[in-house]
């Protein structure tokens, strides 16, 4: 009995030393690894979206209204960002065009630029992300989200992912 008494005071001095050489190659312990925060990539406005590269998709929202994505401005960043060019045409012709970016691991969305008439930009001086509910229940960013951006919960898709989905009509 003492023998087993000796050996667990033993095993329990021993194992702080045994956790202290978990390391990685860079020295770091294992137990305690830092992690890098998120910095999000400087990308720059994409020319202005021709008709022939919209693609249309359904939002259910706004009766009447019509909304595509310019697939010549879809990106993945290295950030995990997935940017593209949303375009919102009204039933009486009026048309939002915003250059936008999309992030599946936090629900986030961010606004970078408004279109101008004439084919350029309006940088967006607000800029931020904001996170929207996973509870809304309309919306094109709730669509984009679920349905087309981050629709199989993997993390972010590759872009010729994204187009299959765009092709498809979503991801249901």
């Amino acid at each position: 009995m003492r023998r087993l008494a000796s050996f667990l005071f033993a095993l329990g001095l021993s194992l702080p030393a045994l956790a202290a050489s978990l390391t990685w190659g860079d020295g770091k312990s294992d137990l305690d690894e830092e992690r890098q925060p998120w910095e999000e990539i400087q990308a720059s406005l994409p020319p202005a979206p021709k008709a022939e590269a919209l693609r249309p998709f359904s939002v259910d929202a706004v009766p009447g209204n019509r909304y595509f994505i310019d697939e010549a401005s879809l990106s993945v960043g290295e950030d995990g960002v997935i940017r593209y060019t949303v375009s919102i045409r009204s039933q009486a012709g009026a048309e939002t065009v915003n250059y936008e970016g999309m992030r599946c691991a936090t629900g986030e969305r961010k606004i970078y630029a408004f279109g101008r008439p004439d084919g350029s930009w309006s940088p967006n001086r607000h800029a931020r992300w904001e996170r929207f509910s996973k509870n809304l229940q309309t919306g094109y960013h709730r669509e984009l989200f679920y349905g087309y951006f981050c629709a199989d919960g993997g993390g972010v898709p590759s872009i010729e992912r994204i187009r299959h989905w765009l092709k498809a009509g979503g991801y249901r």
